[in-house]
């Protein structure tokens, strides 16, 4: 028994990194994957890694008509829509008054919009349904500030709140709707130099578990909220960010030991 078993989940940028992980956890849980993206070839691939339980649409999720293609394609093939990751997004660094409107108009219709008509087109299936799950994908910059990402920590800022609201309009409904934080995360955007794991480790210092994550580690978290375990579940944050968000380690603190040095401790 898959703790998905008869769910049938749509996740966003789902070619590759954690919307891929999400894809092939959820899969192997027993649900019926639809994975969305605008890399073509890429999630065409991922899809039929998964097997005859996942496929790909092509999605650009800022356009409304394409959230109408993938949720008409999805009750055709399977009928109903019980999970919704809301996974895609995008990244730009720039100072800020070097910013280009083009480049933060990219990131709000990516990040907000698409989330947002995720949200709209959604909603009246799984009101039908009278129950529906639907995880947004945030940030661990969506708890805190940084120089140089002003417009995607706006971004991650704008979907942790409009998920608590979409949880207060959905909620009698019987939709769940709960958002996910992910901290530094061993993928394509989130190691875009390709750093070989011991050498991103090497900038994680400040955070509790001196790591980055691998995207198998946010799946597992979405997977949870995706699940009936969570049946009283909504408006809530979860952090998948090793604690990164909650303040900052001091290793030359007095009388303070490294654990792998510390000849004190013992199994």
């Amino acid at each position: 028994m898959g703790r998905l078993d008869g769910k049938v989940a749509i996740v966003t940028g789902g070619a590759r990194g954690m919307g891929a992980a999400t894809g092939r956890l959820f899969a192997r849980e027993g649900a019926k994957v639809v994975l969305t993206d605008i890399l073509k070839p890429e999630g065409e691939a991922t899809a039929a890694g998964i097997g005859p339980s996942a496929i790909f649409v092509h999605q650009d999720v800022r356009e409304e008509a394409d959230w109408a293609a993938v949720i008409e394609k999805t009750l055709q093939r399977h009928g109903q829509i019980d999970v919704l990751v809301n996974n895609a997004g995008v990244v730009h660094s720039s100072a800020l008054d070097e910013m280009v409107k083009e480049d933060i108009e990219r990131v709000l219709a990516t990040n907000v919009t698409g989330v947002l008509l995720g949200l709209k087109h959604v909603a009246p299936v799984m009101k039908r349904q009278r129950k529906g799950s639907i995880i947004n994908i945030s940030s661990v910059d969506g708890f805190r500030g940084a120089n140089g990402l002003t417009a995607y920590i706006a971004s991650k800022w704008a979907v942790r709140g409009l998920t608590k609201s979409a949880a207060y309009e959905l909620g009698p409904h019987g939709i769940r709707v709960n958002s996910v934080h992910p901290g530094a995360i061993n993928t394509i955007m989130g190691n875009p130099h390709g750093l070989p794991l011991e050498e991103l480790n090497k900038g994680m210092g400040s955070c509790p578990l001196h790591r980055a994550g691998a995207p198998e580690e946010v799946a597992y978290v979405t997977l949870f909220l995706a699940t009936d375990e969570a049946s009283y579940v909504t408006a809530s944050e979860y952090g998948a960010e090793a604690g990164w968000s909650q303040g900052y380690f001091q290793p030359a603190l007095p009388g303070y030991v490294p654990l792998e040095t510390d000849t004190r401790r013992r199994n």
